[in-house]
């Protein structure tokens, strides 16, 4: 590593994940990837031990997920930079990572051509935004285009994606270490705040914006 590298961490659950995204940055001059973590106590650990430029962090860790920890590494690290890696399209979660701080939100089949350009943008300070968001965010700005699951809080969002995806509440409670009545009470609030009535009109409003 040289003094002008641009150095990275990577934080995903998945070790094959990680190996593709390092070989992806492997193939650029001047980004090195010198610590990687499989969920937010080892990305936190990471960043206590050494210092890095850019962390791409997927948004779905077990724990704490991706937008918990870019809350935590702006600010504990307000000088690293963070891109959001996602398998979910821009539509549900990326003006939310913005929000947030994130220097930019990428889907994982995104070319590795766009990858290396976002960490060399981000380190610089700068933001990586795709046309179709800028196009979003114009529009939530003129007061217009936001969805209705903007209104939801970043664990009922989580609560809401997986209700829509079928999945029984017992099991969802599993997957984010909830209780059962805990559940209950998130998908009560969120078909409040969605204004609507039934598991089925969620997975339709999710299918529709292609959430799913």
């Amino acid at each position: 590593m040289t003094h002008d590298e641009i150095t990275v961490l990577l934080v995903d659950d998945h070790a094959i994940a990680r190996n593709g995204v390092r070989l992806m940055l492997g193939t650029a001059s001047g980004i090195a990837v010198t610590g990687e973590a499989g969920n937010a106590q080892e990305a936190m650990q990471r960043v206590a031990e050494q210092q890095f430029d850019v962390a791409l962090v997927d948004i779905t860790m077990p724990g704490k997920n991706g937008l918990e920890l870019l809350k935590m590494l702006r600010a504990g690290c307000p000088r690293m930079a963070v891109l959001i890696l996602s398998t979910y399209s821009e539509e549900i979660y990326a003006v939310r990572a913005l929000k947030l701080g994130a220097a930019g939100y990428l889907t994982k089949d995104a070319p590795t051509a766009t990858l290396v350009e976002a960490v060399r943008k981000a380190a610089a300070g700068g933001k990586h935004v795709s046309p179709a968001l800028v196009e979003k965010l114009a529009m939530m700005v003129g007061g217009g285009g936001a969805g209705d699951h903007e209104a939801l809080s970043d664990r009922e969002l989580e609560v809401f994606k997986l209700i829509a995806a079928g999945e029984a509440l017992v099991r969802i409670g599993e997957l984010l270490h909830l209780s059962p009545n805990t559940v209950t009470t998130y998908r009560t609030r969120i078909l409040d705040k969605m204004g609507m009535a039934s598991n089925a009109e969620l997975t339709r409003y999710a299918l529709e914006h292609g959430m799913i």
